[in-house]
Order: C-alpha cells, then structure tokens, then sequence
C-alpha cells in the first residue's frame, strides 16, 4: 500500500515522521513531496532546512607577508559555497606604513577581492589595518566606524576592534567607549539566541587581560550564548571560557609556514552552520574547495616581498631521553648572540613517533640560518590546555629553558644533522 504525501517544512519541525496527505496538493513552499510506502529507501524524512538556520564563513588573516593567489582564490571559492554573508578577524592589508598613496593602493587591491564576492563581506580591523594615525584616518575614511553590530535571524553580531586605539604596543586595549557601546548592545538584545563576537586578536591570552578591557566584555556577554572568532597568531587553537567556545584561527593567505594540522598552520575559511543549537563550525582547507570543471580561477594576486632573509640550511635531527626517542617533543632553537649570552628564537619543531625532527624558520620544514644555537625540549601533554595555558611538561624542567637545557649546536651551509640527548 502506498501513499502520495506532501511534506512541508512547517509540518516537518512538528512532527518526527511523516503526515500523509489524501492525493497530490502542490507544495506552497517549497515543500517536499514523496510517496510513501510500507517500507522505504531513506533514513528519515524530517529535512535539515528550519526557516532560522543560515550559514555565513569567517576568513582570518591575509598580511603578515601574505601569499600570491590564496585569499583572492578564496574568494572564488567562497563564492562557490554561497554563504549567506562573509566576516572577517581583521589584517586585510599590509600596512604599517604612514604612505596614504601606498595605504591607497593596498586597500584599492583588497577591496577588488571583496567586492567580486556575491554576498556581503564584513570588514572587522587588525594590527596591520590600523597601524598608526594615518591608517586609522584611512579606515574611518573608507569604511567609518571601527566597532559595530548587526542583528540576522536573531543572531547578534558584534565587530569588535581590538585595534582601539593604536598605541605601538604589543597588547592592545579597548577603549572604554568601545566597551561601553557593546555594554549597551547587548543589554538592548539580552534574549537573542547566539551572539558571535569577531576580532582581531585573542585578547583573552594577553598579559594585560586585567587591564585591557576583554574582561569587561565577558562579564557583559556571561550568562547568554555566544562565540567567539579572533586570528593574529597564525596558528589555529581552541578555547573555552566562560563554558563558551573561543577560536583563534589560522590564515586565509597570511603568512605561515603551513606545516599542516599538527602546527595549526593552513589556510583555511570557517564555514558556520547557525541551527536552532547553536554554531556547528566546519574548518574548511582551501586546496580542497573546486569548482565542478576542477579549474580554479586564475587570480592576479602578488605576493608581498619579503625582505632581509636570512639563507637558511637543512637541520635534521633526533632527540632522546636516556638513549630512547621521544615521540611527540617540541623543540625550539635560540640564536646565540655575539655577546654568547643573548638568545633569539629562531625555529622549532615537532619530533615525529622515532625522535625525529626538521626545523623550520620560514617556512615548512625549511632548516636554520648559520650560526651557534641553544634548545629547548618539552613534552607537554596536551600542550595547550582550553584554557590556553601550556600543559604540564613530561620532561626534566632544566630542557624546557634554553639557559639551562645545555643542549648546544652549530648550523654550518648545507645539510645538518643534530642530536639532542636529554638525561633524567
């Protein structure tokens, strides 16, 4: 026995099955119609489409040396993807530079990417947007405020500008305008269902966070739903504070060594599923988005040139403890300084099941400038908790300080090879 049904969406949300309907009835909204049998070929028929679900995808840092042709393919791809609007964690273009003919240029090429986007793109501020006075008359210029919100589908949306203001530090502050305007958005949208805060960088892991203002907007976001983006560090890295979900993403086209999930290092959108449950994120690999001809769209883009490498030369190694290798250490190397005392970082590393290792400066796995180096080793397990601070190391504490590992190595040109013994 079988029966014509019409399924529609509003019906679907109600009931956890199917409800048959006596004949054909056309579907007023797109509703879905099937015939029913006893015994039928799908799982279920309660569609994944409620009227408040929507996607949107985060993009994170594109400058800090940013590479041909990545962000402005991943437009293209984005495009492909159809999200309902575009967001970003801020450093869109190079900057730190007071030239407003060259800060021209650079936002005149950034802006060709975005606008070829089929959807809107929000722009949210970085360190290198608004590296001094002159960029910020630039960004007020061009795009107005620095912070804002907006509301979708009863989700609020705060553009937060860590950036605010500019005082050649390393940590930035909020301003307490700042924080006090988003005081007030969210006192006027305290019942929404999520909120999504972006910014730029992750203020939670500053020195100052006592001082900086981010704890002030925690304690206005407490009590609700909410998540937050940021970028910055190039190296993606989950938290949780406040039982709420905090993403510190890698890059969209931004300087990296890409050595791949292990380091946190790729590029990458964050494509956002908003359900009735909240976020469901998807971290999306750019070399993994085609279109269905399998060619991507050539991009003009350039790279931005980097000068004042230093030639760097191939280090392999291996690192033990007491004769056997140690799976899964993290190994950092210091430049020593003429002096024989200063110690600069330089690259690290993480050694593989059998101890061994390939150091990275600029890129993967790409070796060490010359010079006398001092290590340090660590075995932390995890090595960032979800809080952010380092897990406990595994290993004797004098290796975890290059002053005291006495772990000592020359890098010579070409092909090096460097063993680390550790003892108990």
């Amino acid at each position: 026995m079988m029966k014509r049904i019409v399924l529609s969406l509003l019906t679907l949300s109600v009931v956890a099955g199917a409800i048959a309907f006596s004949g054909n009835r056309k579907a007023a909204n797109g509703e879905l119609q099937i015939d029913i049998a006893e015994r039928n070929p799908w799982t279920h028929l309660r569609l994944n489409d409620a009227d408040e679900s929507f996607h949107f995808v985060v993009v994170s840092d594109r400058t800090g040396g940013h590479r041909a042709r990545v962000f402005s393919q991943a437009v293209e791809q984005i495009n492909l993807m159809q999200p309902a609007f575009v967001i970003s964690v801020g450093d869109l273009i190079e900057g730190y530079t007071k030239d407003t003919g060259r800060l021209a240029e650079e936002w005149k090429e950034f802006q060709t990417y975005a606008h070829k986007l089929q959807m809107p793109f929000f722009y949210v501020p970085g360190n290198h947007d608004l590296a001094n006075a002159n960029q910020s008359d630039v960004w007020k210029e061009r795009f107005g405020r620095r912070y804002y919100h907006f509301l979708f589908k009863d989700v609020l949306f705060l553009g937060v500008c860590s950036e605010d203001p500019y005082e050649g530090k390393e940590y930035s502050q909020l301003t307490k305008e700042q924080v006090e305007y988003f005081q007030r958005v969210l006192a006027d949208n305290k019942n929404v269902r999520w909120t999504i805060v972006c910014l730029h960088k992750p203020m939670w892991t500053h020195k100052n966070l006592a001082t900086n203002g981010w704890l002030d907007m925690e304690k206005a976001l407490e009590g609700r739903p909410y998540t937050v983006f940021a970028g910055h560090v190039h190296r993606y890295q989950k938290f949780v504070r406040q039982g709420m979900s905090y993403y510190q993403l890698a890059t969209t086209g931004g300087g990296s060594k890409l050595r791949g999930l292990r380091y946190g290092e790729f590029d990458h959108i964050v494509w956002v599923t908003m359900g009735k449950q909240g976020p469901v994120l998807a971290n999306v690999m750019l070399d993994g988005i085609y279109p269905e001809d399998l060619k991507r769209t050539f991009t003009d883009e350039e790279p931005h040139p980097i000068y004042n490498r230093k030639p760097v030369h191939a280090v392999r190694g291996k690192v033990t403890l007491d004769g056997s290798p140690i799976a899964d250490a993290y190994v950092t190397c210091f430049l020593i300084g003429a002096d024989g005392k200063t110690l600069s970082r330089v690259g690290d590393a993480f050694a593989e099941g059998d101890g061994a290792f390939a150091m990275s400066t600029y890129k993967a796995f790409d070796g060490l400038p010359t010079g006398q180096y001092a290590a340090s080793v660590t075995l932390r397990q995890p090595f960032f908790d979800l809080t952010g601070k380092a897990g406990p190391n595994r290993l004797p504490a004098k290796y975890a300080d290059p002053k005291t590992s006495d772990l000592r190595f020359e890098v010579k040109a070409g092909a090096n090879e460097v063993t680390l013994n550790l003892s108990q």
